[in-house]
């Protein structure tokens, strides 16, 4: 028997931590059909089939079961070793895997990693952005962001970006001199929403809040879209209401392109924090990024401000 290649077992063990060729192929950067050729070549050599393969879902089979926990610990190891030898290198070096939402990546990371990269140039970032919830372990990840609602309990968070965000509402002008300016959120049922797709396919429910009045709006307009710029392009254009976090929407309220509506509605909330998980032996670039975003929160304490 041909002995398989260690590429070809890593993909297998991907695919079964992720439950999906899909989900699989976002964490490691390739294209569901490669992975599949890869789990399919393995089949091959070693003379057994590994997965169950249904439209809906993707589960090890018996055999594949038992790769998967003897081959696990062991890639564990291997990764482990070679990150010991780090502590013999004059910078640590290695990669950094991080799954982010969509506004971390735009408009948090980008001047932060910037700067991380220059201070460790051996190591390499990877980042994969969605908005949806995974398991970070299991798809592979060495940490992610999130806000507090959605973090667990048993993960080490550390604040990253600002400490407090806000939600906006805005309108172009000759979109509120023909259709008038509402002036409590209730009214926008009567008005053309602008909506957000979550990449789960939930349509976002616009929030509002003042004091302890809560009101929740599901959008109905002429665009859906899991796409800010597409968003932000309708209602610059005048195709309706806009409502989104505050970096997303600021470029076109400076520039008065878009003008804020019911601004003593707007939600606030506590900024992102980055989280990973409680561990005595942190993978060394980890080690490197969470200690380099101390530094950064020391030098910038967090303020309660509502623009990032």
């Amino acid at each position: 028997m041909q002995e398989p290649d260690l590429s070809d077992l890593k993909a297998f063990i991907a695919v079964t931590e992720a439950r999906g060729f899909r989900q699989a192929a976002l964490t490691r950067g390739v294209s569901p059909s490669s992975l599949s050729e890869a789990v399919r070549r393995l089949e091959q050599q070693l003379g057994v089939r590994l997965l169950n393969r249904t439209t809906r879902s993707v589960t090890p089979t018996e055999a594949g079961q038992r790769l998967v926990e003897r081959l696990a610990p062991a890639f564990g190891e291997i990764a482990m070793a070679l990150d010991a030898v780090n502590v013999f290198r004059d910078s640590p070096a290695g990669t950094l895997r991080l799954n982010v939402p969509s506004i971390a990546a735009r408009e948090i990371l980008p001047a932060l990693l910037s700067r991380f990269l220059a201070a460790h140039p051996g190591i390499t970032v990877d980042v994969s952005s969605n908005d949806t919830f995974i398991d970070i372990l299991a798809a592979g990840f060495d940490a992610g962001i999130r806000y507090d609602e959605r973090l667990e309990r048993d993960m080490i968070a550390v604040p990253i970006g600002p400490r407090v965000q806000r939600m906006v509402a805005a309108a172009a002008p000759a979109y509120l001199a023909a259709h008038g300016t509402p002036k409590h959120p209730r009214e926008l049922v009567d008005h053309a929403c602008i909506g957000h797709r979550f990449e789960s396919g939930v349509l976002a429910t616009w929030e509002f809040r003042r004091g302890r009045d809560v009101v929740r709006i599901e959008p109905n307009g002429p665009m859906i879209a899991s796409i800010i710029e597409l968003q932000r392009r309708a209602a610059v254009d005048g195709h309706g209401v806009i409502y989104s976090f505050d970096e997303f929407v600021r470029p076109a309220l400076d520039t008065g392109e878009l003008v804020p509506i019911l601004a003593d509605w707007w939600q606030s909330f506590s900024g992102p924090f980055l989280y990973y998980p409680s561990r005595t032996l942190m993978p060394t670039p980890l080690r490197a990024f969470v200690d380099f975003v101390l530094a950064e929160n020391h030098a910038k304490p967090a303020k309660g401000q509502s623009r990032r």
